[in-house]
Order: C-alpha cells, then sequence, then structure tokens
C-alpha cells in the first residue's frame, strides 16, 4: 500500500549520532518504497550555509540523495535552525525545498504542511528575531562571513536562544489558536500538519463548525517520530514501526 511519510525536527547533530543513524536508516528502508518523504523543517540542528563541510551533512545529503535516486521524492522544507539551506544542498541532495505553508494533496485530502514557528504568535520577541533572520539582506550579509566566524555566530544565537526560552512560559511557545484557524481557512483545508513545537498529537477540533484535525510531529532529540500516511488514514509512530 503507498505511504508517505512527514518528520520533523530532527536537529541532526555531531553530537548525538545514533539519532542520524536512525534517520539514515529512515531513508534506506523507505528508499523506492514510501511514495514521498516529506521533512518539514530543522533537519539539522544548525545550518550555517551550504558550503558547510562538517558533519553530519554530507552524509545526510548522501542518503537523501540515494532516497530520490531510488523514485522516493523528499521535500524538505526550512525550520528555525536551518533556515540558511539553500538550492545547492537541495542540488547535491536531489531534495525539493517547499515554501511555507506548502498545501498539498493527501490521497484526496487537500494537507496544510508548515513548520509551525509562524503559529506561535503569542511569542513575539521570536517572531521578530524570525522575521529578522528570514530577511534576504540578514541572510547575504550571513553567508558572507567566513565559514569559522558563522560557526562561532550559530554557537552563540543557540545559547542566546536556549537562554530566552528557559524564561518564557510554555503556554507562550505553543501555537495560538486562532492563527491555526485562520491559516487553514486561508488555505481552505481541514488538516494542517507541522512540527516546532515537540509535542506530539493528532488534536481533532472544529473550524467554522466542521470537523478540522491537526497534527503535530514530534521531534528527535530521544528517539525518533514520524507520521505515516496512507489512503486509510495517518498515525504518528516511531521509524522502527513503519512497515517494510
Amino acid at each position: 500500500m503507498s505511504r508517505t511519510l512527514f518528520v520533523s525536527d530532527l536537529h541532526l547533530d555531531p553530537e548525538r549520532p545514533a539519532i542520524t543513524a536512525l534517520f539514515l536508516a529512515l531513508l534506506g528502508r523507505e528508499a523506492g518504497a514510501a511514495a514521498a518523504v516529506y521533512i518539514l523543517g530543522d533537519l539539522f540542528e544548525a545550518w550555517i550555509g551550504d558550503d558547510d563541510d562538517s558533519p553530519p551533512g554530507p552524509e545526510v545529503c548522501a542518503a537523501i540523495r540515494q532516497c530520490t535516486a531510488a523514485g522516493t521524492p523528499v521535500y524538505l522544507m526550512h525550520g528555525n535552525r536551518d533556515f540558511l539551506l539553500g538550492r545547492t544542498f537541495a542540488e547535491q541532495s536531489g531534495c525539493t525545498l517547499l515554501e511555507e505553508p506548502a498545501r498539498i494533496d493527501l490521497y484526496g485530502t487537500p494537507a496544510l504542511l508548515m513548520h509551525g514557528d509562524m503559529l506561535c504568535t503569542d511569542d513575539t520577541e521570536y517572531l521578530q528575531f524570525r522575521a529578522q533572520v528570514r530577511s534576504a539582506a540578514w541572510q547575504q550579509e550571513m553567508l558572507a562571513r567566513p565559514l569559522d566566524e558563522r560557526r562561532t555566530l550559530a554557537r552563540e544565537m543557540r545559547a542566546a536562544s536556549r537562554a530566552q526560552n528557559s524564561g518564557k512560559p510554555e503556554s507562550i511557545m505553543d501555537v495560538n489558536p486562532a492563527a491555526v484557524d485562520e491559516v487553514m481557512r486561508q488555505y481552505a483545508t481541514r488538516l494542517l500538519i507541522h512540527g516546532h513545537t515537540h509535542r506530539p498529537a493528532i488534536h481533532e477540533f472544529l473550524l467554522d463548525g466542521k470537523p478540522a484535525r491537526r497534527i503535530v510531529l514530534g521531534d528527535w532529540y530521544e528517539q525518533g517520530s514520524v507520521l505515516v500516511c496512507t489512503p486509510r488514514g495517518c498515525s504518528l509512530q516511531g521509524p522502527a514501526a513503519v512497515p517494510a
């Protein structure tokens, strides 16, 4: 039976090689078998430019290339950690970069795909930061800096982010229900799939009096998490549970 996989927030990092191995095994198993694999942001813990050859970037790029070469397309959306992923990575890996939000047909059901950070509208401080780092001018200036300088800046930015988030209420870093309703109305869909919040769940609710569903993908800090969709429906699973 045809199946489509969705993952997000893998945060691949050389300090956690077991998680990288888990993802590579998933890609290897699904190459030529799955209808498609969607990565909805934060594939890497940090990405400072397509010219960075530090691990696990090259290994992950090669694995995606093998998956796409086997006939399973891989779609990649930017997250809040890897927004500098560019055309060079896409060309080398064979993946297709997705604009956010992306509306797809999922076995006859319109589905809206997002990383999810745009929905956290109560966190105004973060949204201001997001607007800054997503601007073309900021990204051009960053990518023009030497690689070692970018590595240092990335470490400093991650440390600052952890410090800021530690002082914020949990509720402020979750999605805003009104923002969810608004974007689903805008894109005329009753199924939203996203990551970012690290709170995997399938939420059933009413949108304008009709049933709607929001599926939140899990992170990969301690273990894998994947959403498997078939013509019969969708379920959140660990990678080892994906049928061969």
